[in-house]
């Protein structure tokens, strides 16, 4: 996810270069309302559309913002493109001392909450973190969710879990066989109950059915889409592309936990944009990465000789999947661009205390 920081004084702008250096590799773009204050700045890009403008298009792209300056020029900013945890962007406003850092929008699901954490302890400011089950050290449904690649189903039963956990209740858990690594030490709100649940449990995780009467429904995202084109393919195409094809093999976007290709497309403006509308993270691989790839695949001699492997689609899934993935959607092409899906084998674990 790319991190977009703004700033809006002198101060500011120094503050986000130095945030900038400490990102470790995770892409940024710095941008400022100071246009006094960035004349002679190479790095940092004045924006002449108002901040709620920006933030929109920020919110398109999937981007995770950092507003340097007062909590209330970033509320008013993002209030108007806000639609709920399992989607919005997640947002962090910092002072321009570096001080404090305050996730303030998507904290668990967007990753807003961790991002504060990291980013104070390399800068040495302090996260105020309020989200309830974090400050009194309980278990996080979509947090959960989130660190074991799992979909949320029905997101109004997220508030109901989170409710009895702050309660003091236990939750009852029931998840599909063979799904559980039984060596995990269970958290202390959670109790296990056999699946298929003979009753009504507070949480079901399962691939078996979309249907439940849990309050929380969780389903693995297990499908990995490898995935090849010629340069410049347009956006459109390739999203009508992956959506038809996704169609056809009876799956849907948020069953799917990555897209991948070879490394020679990790900047190809299709497949970012779609990785970026989806939320759904874009790997590439290198063609020797690919080539160790174990399988029976479809190749092409054709496709060697341009990259360096014989076969980008199908390979790239699989390795996506390993150690213990199968392809169930063999290549498929089209006007220029290849596909395949393989799906993985998904388990779920808890954090140990």
């Amino acid at each position: 996810m790319k991190l977009s920081i703004i700033s809006f004084t002198q101060n500011g702008i120094v503050l986000s270069k130095n945030i900038a250096k400490i990102l470790d590799g995770t892409e940024y773009a710095l941008y400022t309302k100071c246009q006094a204050c960035c004349r002679e700045e190479q790095t940092v890009q004045f924006i002449t559309q108002s901040v709620g403008e920006w933030a929109k298009e920020q919110f398109e792209e999937r981007n995770a913002l950092l507003f340097i300056g007062a909590c209330g020029i970033a509320v008013r900013a993002i209030a108007p493109h806000i639609t709920d945890k399992l989607h919005d962007s997640p947002v962090l406003v910092m002072d321009e001392k570096g001080e404090y850092v305050i996730p303030i929008l998507s904290g668990h699901v967007g990753g807003a909450n961790e991002l504060a954490v990291s980013l104070a302890e390399k800068i040495g400011a302090k996260p105020i973190i309020t989200t309830a089950t974090d400050i009194h050290n309980q278990f996080a449904i979509d947090l959960f969710a989130k660190k074991n690649g799992l979909t949320i189903v029905n997101k109004d039963g997220i508030a109901k879990v989170s409710s009895k956990v702050l309660s003091g209740k236990l939750i009852t858990m029931s998840i599909e066989q063979e799904h559980f690594e039984k060596n995990c030490k269970l958290p202390r709100e959670i109790e296990l109950v056999e699946y298929p649940p003979l009753k009504k449990v507070d949480v079901v995780i399962s691939s078996e059915n979309r249907e439940s009467d849990a309050m929380l429904l969780l389903g693995p995202k297990e499908y990995a889409v490898g995935i090849g084109c010629k340069k410049g393919k347009e956006t459109e195409k390739i999203e009508d592309f992956i959506m038809s094809h996704l169609q056809r093999a009876g799956i849907i976007p948020m069953q799917v936990f990555g897209m991948a290709s070879i490394d020679v497309k990790r900047d190809e403006p299709g497949l970012l944009a779609w990785s970026r509308k989806e939320k759904i993270p874009f790997i590439t691989y290198a063609a020797e990465e690919l080539r160790s790839v174990k399988g029976d695949f479809h190749r092409s001699e054709f496709v060697k000789e341009q990259v360096g492997v014989d076969n980008v689609c199908e390979r790239a899934a699989m390795k996506m999947c390993e150690p213990e993935g199968r392809l169930i959607y063999e290549k498929h092409a089209e006007d220029g661009m290849t596909i395949a899906i393989a799906r993985r084998e998904w388990r779920v674990h808890f954090d140990e205390e």
